[in-house]
C-alpha cells in the first residue's frame, strides 16, 4: 500500500507519498480500506517534529478516516467485512489501509457519504468529550468557542445549539463570522477588532460564559478566566497561543470556576472507546436527523496531502479539509 510518510520534519513538502508495508490487524482490531481522511492541527505538529505518535501506533499522520472494513482481527464482534465506517485514530489515516481498534469505529451516519463521514470522528469526539462529558454544558447556558470557523468550532456550534445552549464565537473577519451565524452562533466576535471579554460581558449582562472551549492556550488564559461566569468551566484543547501562562487563582476561586486541559490522541483505548460510544449514542442521531452536519471546506487528493496542510495553515478554511484516497469513492 501507499501512505504519507515524514522522512524528515519540515514544511508541507516534508510529506512524501511512499510505498509502505500493509498493516495487520491485531487483537480487537479491524483493517479498513481508507476512502478518505482529514487534516487536523496535530498532523501539522507531527509533520514539524513536535508531536510524535503514541507508542505502538502508526507512524503515519492522520487522526481519523472513513472507509470499508476489509479484514477482522481476532476477538472482534459486531462488525463485518464490507461495513462502511469512520474511525478515530491515534495515527495512520493518511494511508490506503489502517488497522483500527474496534472500539474506535463508528458506522457512517445515515444520509452521509464516506467523504463527509471522514470529517466527523475527531471533531465529534473532541467536542462531545470536552463540552458535554467534562464541562457539562446545559440547556440555557452560554458557550464561548474560540476559533468558531474551524473544524472543531463548526461542530461545537451545532452541537451546543442542538442541546439548547446560547453560543458565542470568536473568528477572524466578517465572512467567517457570517458562516458561524449560519450554523446558529448567537454572539459574533471578531477577535481582530474586538475584545472578547468585553463582548461577552455585554452580551450576557455581566454574567459571563458558562463554558469556554479554547484552542489558543496561554495567550488567552487570563482573559478566559475573566470571561467565565460564576461556576464557569474553561476547557483548553489547543496551544496555538503558547504553553505557559499566568493564572490568577484568586479570580478562579472567586468564580468557583474550573480549568481542564485534555488531548484525545494519547488516551487509553478504554477511554477512547467510551467517548466514541457516547458520540454514537448522542451525536449520531442528531446527524441522521439533519440537525448537525460535517462542514467540509474542500477536498484534496491524499497523495497531495501537502496541499491540505497549506490550506489549514493559511487559516482561510471554514470547517474541515478532507483528503481523498486514490481510486476511491
Amino acid at each position: 500500500m501507499h501512505a504519507i510518510t515524514i522522512p524528515e520534519p519540515g514544511g508541507p513538502e516534508a510529506l512524501v507519498w511512499a510505498e509502505v508495508p500493509d498493516p495487520v490487524p491485531g487483537e480487537g482490531e479491524v483493517l479498513v480500506d481508507v476512502v478518505a481522511s482529514a487534516v487536523n492541527r496535530a498532523d501539522l505538529l507531527q509533520r514539524q517534529g513536535f508531536y510524535d505518535p503514541p507508542p505502538g501506533s502508526s507512524p503515519y499522520p492522520g487522526l481519523e478516516c472513513s472507509g470499508r472494513i476489509s479484514a477482522l482481527g481476532p476477538g472482534v464482534f459486531g462488525w463485518t467485512v464490507g461495513d462502511e465506517v469512520c474511525a478515530l485514530l491515534a495515527g495512520g489515516g493518511y494511508a490506503e489501509k489502517v488497522a483500527v481498534p474496534s472500539g474506535q469505529l463508528l458506522p457512517v451516519p445515515e444520509g452521509l457519504d464516506l467523504t463527509a463521514a471522514a470529517a466527523l470522528p475527531e471533531v465529534t469526539a473532541t467536542v462531545w468529550s470536552n463540552v458535554f462529558m467534562i464541562a457539562h454544558l446545559r440547556p440555557g447556558e452560554t458557550l464561548l468557542i474560540h476559533g468558531g470557523a474551524s473544524g472543531i468550532g463548526t461542530m461545537a456550534i451545532q452541537l451546543a445549539k442542538a442541546v439548547g445552549a446560547r453560543v458565542a464565537v470568536t473568528a477572524g473577519g466578517p465572512e467567517k463570522l457570517a458562516r458561524c451565524a449560519d450554523l446558529g452562533a448567537d454572539i459574533l466576535i471578531d477577535y481582530r477588532q474586538q475584545d472578547f471579554v468585553e463582548e461577552i460581558d455585554k452580551a450576557t449582562d455581566g454574567a459571563g460564559a458558562d463554558v469556554i472551549l479554547d484552542i489558543v492556550g496561554a495567550k488567552y488564559l487570563d482573559r478566559n478566566v475573566k470571561a467565565l461566569a460564576v461556576n464557569g468551566r474553561l476547557a483548553v484543547i489547543g496551544l496555538q497561543g503558547g504553553v505557559k501562562g499566568e493564572l490568577n487563582l484568586g479570580a478562579l476561586l472567586r468564580k468557583r470556576a474550573a480549568v481542564t486541559a485534555t488531548s484525545l490522541r494519547g488516551r487509553p483505548l478504554g477511554e477512547k472507546a467510551a467517548i466514541v460510544a457516547a458520540v454514537r449514542e448522542h451525536v449520531w442521531p442528531l446527524i441522521a436527523g439533519g440537525r448537525v452536519r460535517p462542514i467540509v471546506d474542500r477536498t484534496v487528493p491524499l497523495a497531495d496531502a501537502a496541499q491540505g496542510h497549506r490550506a489549514l495553515e493559511s487559516g482561510a478554511h471554514v470547517g474541515k479539509v478532507v483528503l481523498i484516497a486514490p481510486d476511491k469513492d
